[in-house]
């Protein structure tokens, strides 16, 4: 393999850095005598050659994985170019694998049926269709109707959930008539030039962040807690840049203060969870259900909440509370949990530690079946009651296990 090609490939540069004058001088000064790769040798020759390579390996090393999992997602790019992307999921020898099979580029609507048959294809491809068991997708509906078509268990994305119910704040009237005017003092913030250099001097006087303010995206998640949450912090800049003789821009202080507050306030703990589940490299199912109890929690109404403090709570528990109902996903969720050393004291319940059991038997002896046919054993051995001791005895496990290495009873 060229390293040039692993250069381009790897760090996601443009094809046509190769040609550039000056990265073919900089070669041509390391080494004078390496004749590096133009464009074309690139695009056409040396990654399709190593991506052939690569796609053969990773089919041979499938054929070894017994279950695997996927995730899904259609996007599209800066050019509108329409692409799905489909990612596995296993376990190999202790240790979970990820691989991005493929990104597709779709050229049709991408209903369930359509998202359907792409994902089948690409399944197919690498010989793992019948070894892959659940489907970990967003909430739309044609990803819905497509796991449904692919026969496997539809997992929603947890971080694409709590994203739907915090978007419930912009169905409380109260929220959204005071968010339109924090965002039209944003947008004129933005807009006027004169406006950028006075909050920069009044953020250096009262010794506040120079940070620039923030506007929500409906679609891009928690934007408008952080519009709100930033409205808030540089408010004093804003307010004394409003009232600046060079700009002049009438505010009501008090009711924009509060109402930023509480807003903020409420939504605080839902985005702290939200990100430490986007950004935690190696999520586990087992920290749904805790998630899940603790927003309850904080979402729980109390006496001495507000109206408008009331409006923010119910509709966003609303949303989030009829999640994960499906009597497959919560039997799952139990049994990840428990599973999982961070979270088991979170399920007390003799029936999951049960299904757990007859899982956990079922398995090995399954495991034991197939190791003595292939030893040319057809007679086979019996689990015996001591073995399924010691095995199950793994399971009430001390807290270095790691949920992954129970990810079987998937």
């Amino acid at each position: 393999m060229s390293p040039v090609t692993e250069f381009v490939v790897k760090g996601l540069h443009p094809f046509a850095t190769v040609d550039a004058p000056e990265f073919r001088e900089m070669i041509k000064t390391l080494n004078p005598k390496y004749k590096a790769p133009n464009t074309d040798s690139l695009t056409n020759h040396l990654i399709p050659a190593w991506y052939a390579v690569e796609k053969a390996n990773l089919i041979s090393q499938l054929k070894h994985v017994l279950k695997a999992a996927i995730t899904a997602d259609g996007w599209t790019s800066f050019s509108q170019d329409h692409y799905l992307t489909v990612t596995l999921h296993y376990v190999r020898n202790g240790q979970t694998h990820e691989k991005v099979l493929k990104t597709k580029p779709v050229y049709q609507a991408q209903t369930g049926t359509a998202v359907a048959e792409e994902t089948d294809e690409i399944l197919e491809e690498y010989g793992i269709k019948d070894k892959v068991v659940a489907a970990t997708v967003d909430n739309a509906t044609n990803m819905d109707v497509a796991v449904k078509k692919l026969q496997i268990l539809k997992f929603p994305c947890f971080a694409h959930t709590l994203n739907l119910g915090a978007q419930k704040l912009y169905n409380c009237p109260a929220i959204s008539n005071w968010a339109a005017r924090i965002r039209s003092v944003i947008v004129w913030m933005k807009r006027s030039h004169m406006a950028k250099v006075v909050l920069k001097e009044k953020q250096e006087l009262l010794k506040l962040p120079k940070h620039m303010l923030l506007l929500d995206v409906k679609t891009r998640w928690n934007s408008l807690y952080l519009m709100m949450e930033r409205f808030c912090k540089q408010f004093p800049a804003i307010q004394a840049a409003a009232i600046d003789p060079r700009i002049r821009k009438s505010m009501e202080k008090e009711r924009l203060a509060k109402m930023g507050n509480y807003v903020c306030g409420t939504h605080a703990v839902a985005l702290h969870l939200h990100t430490t589940v986007s950004s935690d490299k190696s999520p586990t199912c087992g920290e749904i259900l805790p998630i899940l109890q603790k927003l309850q929690k904080h979402y729980a109404v109390q006496e001495d909440d507000s109206a408008f403090t009331r409006s923010i709570k119910e509709n966003i528990w609303k949303d989030i509370s009829k999640r994960y109902q499906d009597a497959d996903i919560k039997s799952f969720l139990e049994e990840a949990t428990i599973l999982d050393p961070r979270f088991k004291s979170k399920v007390d319940k003799d029936e999951v530690w049960h299904r757990i059991r007859e899982a956990a038997i079922a398995a090995k002896t399954e495991a034991g079946a197939d190791e003595h046919l292939e030893q040319g054993d057809t007679q086979g051995e019996t689990f015996e009651d001591e073995d399924e001791e010691d095995y199950l005895s793994l399971l009430h496990c001390d807290d270095n296990l790691n949920v992954m290495d129970c990810s079987f009873f998937a």
